[in-house]
């Protein structure tokens, strides 16, 4: 294993998310790469989720979903130059209340098919994977909405 591989483990088992680091230093220096990037991470995030699904797993399922919303909201915000975006530019980091935010203002200009995407990928985030309240069935309706913001996003791109 190379010194970088050993690196990325560290940091990885430290709660440190090395994907979410590098996607934020590119989207300083290149916001156009970082959009395109943000998407296609997202759609990961999703197949992942999907992943879960399949093995039963509600809870991974449920913080795949969220991370892919989590990535869409990012790349919006930033194709639309939104102040939650500016604020992360000088914060150097994104908060989750600025992707709520950024969700709302998003939603202002695009459509509810944004706050949608949010708020059922919040709602995953705390109720299927810091509560672990969700089962399957659950998690399975709310990825349709997960499915429609990337949907929805790409045809931005």
């Amino acid at each position: 294993m190379s010194s970088i591989e050993e690196l990325i483990k560290k940091l990885t088992s430290r709660g440190i998310d090395v994907t979410e680091l590098l996607l934020d230093a590119l989207s300083m220096q290149d916001p156009e790469e970082s959009m395109r990037e943000r998407i296609a991470v997202a759609e990961k995030y999703l197949s992942e989720a999907k992943q879960y699904i399949d093995k039963g797993d509600a809870v991974q399922a449920s913080e795949k979903a969220y991370k892919a919303a989590e990535e869409v909201i990012k790349a919006l915000a930033e194709k639309h130059r939104t102040p939650e975006y500016q604020e992360f530019l000088r914060e150097g980091r994104w908060y989750t209340y600025m992707l709520g935010m950024a969700s709302k203002t998003l939603t202002k200009e695009l459509g509810y098919w944004v706050l949608d995407g949010w708020n059922t990928a919040y709602d995953l985030h705390v109720w299927g994977f810091h509560e672990g309240k969700y089962t399957i069935n659950h998690v399975k309706v709310s990825i349709m909405k997960i499915e429609e913001i990337i949907k929805e996003a790409k045809k931005l791109f």
